[in-house]
């Protein structure tokens, strides 16, 4: 989910990243803005850039969560930084929200990011088709019960969106917690909610095979140890892809190819199918 996500600033320089760092050096000497921004972003690391505007106010970073699972964090900066916060948005759910103080630095924006909840936050975003999202908001005490629901759509709202609020007003008091959530919710709006991209109706309860080694499970090995055979477990998050892999084969594939990097336990690098970036973590139990 995209949030206070601004376009200014998206000049993309190239040679920024990589092998081109000497440009971004040169802007460092011209004024304390650069220099600022410079040094905080070597204090983060280049490995995981993926995106940097030529007047170093927009960047975006490829970037794991606490548990493991891999975000682009896209940052904006205003020239008044770091006085005021910078603007912040990810792939993720539920709303960002960021503690800024003047003291504070861009390292600080990733360690808040990677501490914040993604998957077990209590907000789902669904998107049901015309331009129409729904935003539902689990109560954590009592996930069972009826949640908040929010729709939103452009405006003036389209008749689907005002079908579906009006679905949900009449029917909300169907709701039972005798029933799992997406079947409330399919009951309640009298449609079928969208599945995962890529999963088939004959593969909800299937193991999916990987796109490497074409098999669903690792081989029974003890050399494997707590991995012999397991199922797939890393799945490309380009939706029109969503191939997915054996952690174990999408690693040793990536140490074959010379592009791929690595900062500390983690490879960056590009998808076998779609080559969009992928980062896996090394598993060396």
């Amino acid at each position: 989910m995209k949030m206070n996500a601004s376009s200014s600033g998206n000049n993309l320089s190239e040679e920024c990243i990589g092998g081109g760092r000497a440009r971004c050096e040169e802007l460092a000497k011209s004024s304390s803005f650069y220099r600022i921004v410079y040094t905080e972003i070597e204090e983060i690391g280049w490995e995981p850039l993926r995106r940097l505007g030529g007047d170093l106010t927009f960047f975006s970073f490829h970037i794991l969560d606490n548990k493991g699972r891999a975000h682009i964090l896209e940052i904006q900066l205003g020239r008044d930084y770091p006085k005021s916060p910078p603007s912040v948005s990810a792939d993720v759910p539920y709303m960002f929200t960021l503690e800024w103080s003047t003291r504070s630095r861009l390292k600080d924006v990733m360690h808040q990011f990677q501490k914040q909840p993604s998957r077990a936050s209590s907000v789902r975003r669904i998107h049901a088709g015309n331009d129409c999202i729904i935003l539902v908001h689990i109560d954590f005490n009592d996930p069972k019960s009826l949640p908040e629901c929010r729709f939103i759509g452009p405006l003036p709202p389209a008749m689907h969106m005002n079908n579906l609020h009006k679905l949900w007003r009449r029917n909300s008091k169907k709701w039972s917690k005798e029933i799992s959530f997406r079947e409330n919710l399919e009951c309640i709006l009298g449609t079928e909610l969208p599945k995962p991209p890529g999963l088939r109706e004959e593969d909800d309860h299937q193991p999916i095979e990987c796109g490497i080694c074409y098999a669903q499970f690792l081989p029974t090995d003890e050399e494997l140890g707590a991995r012999s055979g397991t199922p797939t477990d890393y799945t490309c998050e380009n939706i029109s892809c969503n191939k997915s892999f054996h952690s174990l084969c999408l690693t040793d594939w990536l140490r074959s190819i010379t592009t791929t990097r690595q900062s500390f336990d983690v490879l960056f690098g590009n998808c076998p199918y779609c080559s969009d970036p992928v980062a896996v973590k090394i598993n060396n139990k």
